[in-house]
């Protein structure tokens, strides 16, 4: 059986999915990307070396606040009262870059799959932003859904079904 579009209504028109008879549960999610850089770029970041300020906590922040907006930046979201959002930034010397991991946590009637991909999106944005003057050939790559848990659907995990093997 192949799974239906839940944000299209019988016409094909955009729709935001009713939730209302649906139960609460806890759900998380959690998303992953890279920013790949030169190692000199590498080095200032983690040095806090910047001109403009604190890369990684600028980031962290920026994607916190991003994943609390989600609702005003994709039109189909629904507003939700997070529970949780937590951003990690770490050092990874063979890409070399910043491996961005954030966690999203909500007991509501729908899943938090955006707003850690939103929280990811937006860090590693700040990430280049801040850094552009240096180094404007860095990449923003690979961001996904790592794995979630709640909600009807059940568990996801990257590897574990689908097209994120």
């Amino acid at each position: 059986m192949t799974p239906a579009l839940t944000h299209l209504g019988a016409q094909g028109e955009a729709n935001m999915v009713d939730v209302g008879d649906k139960a609460e549960t806890t759900r998380t999610a959690v998303a992953e990307g890279f920013v790949s850089m030169l190692p000199e770029t590498l080095k200032m970041i983690v040095d806090g070396d910047a001109k403009k300020g604190d890369v990684l906590g600028t980031a962290r922040i920026a994607g916190i606040m991003a994943a609390k907006r989600t609702h005003e930046l994709i039109p189909l979201c629904h507003p939700l009262l997070l529970t949780k959002i937590s951003v990690e930034i770490e050092p990874d010397a063979t890409l070399p870059g910043l491996r961005v991991t954030a966690l999203a946590r909500v007991t509501g009637k729908t899943g938090v799959e955006m707003e850690a991909l939103t929280a990811v999106s937006v860090a590693c944005l700040t990430i280049y932003d801040m850094a552009k003057a240096v180094d404007r050939a860095m990449v923003i790559s690979g961001i996904r859904l790592v794995e979630k848990t709640g909600g009807k659907s059940g568990d996801y995990k990257v590897g574990a079904q689908g097209a994120g093997q």
